[in-house]
């Protein structure tokens, strides 16, 4: 199998056995069996067990912070960019691979290289939709940027809170109840008196 290939399945089989088993509980030869390899192939293609964790995590990162970005860039109309954005974290928590519990969920927060990898979802998220905020309000960068930390926020705890206890609500109508809040709140913040 190409070496691309491989490292993909390998970190597929990871992600599998760390949502299953956290990290702490989680082996190096749990993973390699999950792949169908020997420890040393894994090892061939990660040193340790905190490596592959790590690759993963920047994975999830990435994904959540493009899925921002294409959020943010897929209209004009704030309003529809709120609900897109507050919709990224929802169908993040919905995927059935359960990659958001490295992210929002990990036993492994007391590791500085998580902990700064977890941190960078909502700083880079935040800055995203800061810049948004600031060029429409005019309020001050430090402003603009509190306000988006607080939407990410609202959007990834709801969306947990959601994914473990979704009584009857479905994914849209949870989506909008939550972009209907975040919007009356940031609508509030126009360059003029127009809303």
């Amino acid at each position: 199998m190409p070496r691309r290939e491989r490292r993909a399945q390998l970190m597929e089989s990871a992600l599998e056995v760390f949502v299953a088993q956290g990290y702490h509980a989680a082996a190096m030869d749990d993973i390699a069996e999950r792949a169908g390899v020997s420890k040393p192939v894994l090892y061939q293609h990660f040193p340790g067990k905190l490596d592959l964790y790590l690759a993963l995590l920047d994975q999830a990162c990435d994904t959540i912070i493009a899925n921002c970005r294409a959020a943010l860039d897929s209209t004009n109309d704030n309003k529809q960019r709120v609900a897109a954005t507050i919709d990224v974290f929802y169908e993040y928590v919905a995927s059935e691979t359960g990659a958001f519990r490295l992210v929002f969920e990990s036993d492994l927060t007391n590791e500085p290289a998580v902990r700064e990898h977890v941190e960078r979802v909502t700083t880079e998220c935040a800055a995203l939709i800061a810049f948004v905020i600031h060029d429409d309000t005019g309020l001050p960068d430090d402003a603009s940027r509190l306000l988006a930390v607080s939407l990410v926020g609202m959007a990834q705890v709801s969306a947990r809170f959601w994914l473990s206890d979704p009584g009857q609500i479905s994914r849209p109508d949870a989506t909008a109840l939550v972009a209907g809040l975040a919007w009356r709140g940031i609508r509030g913040y126009p360059k003029t008196d127009e809303h």
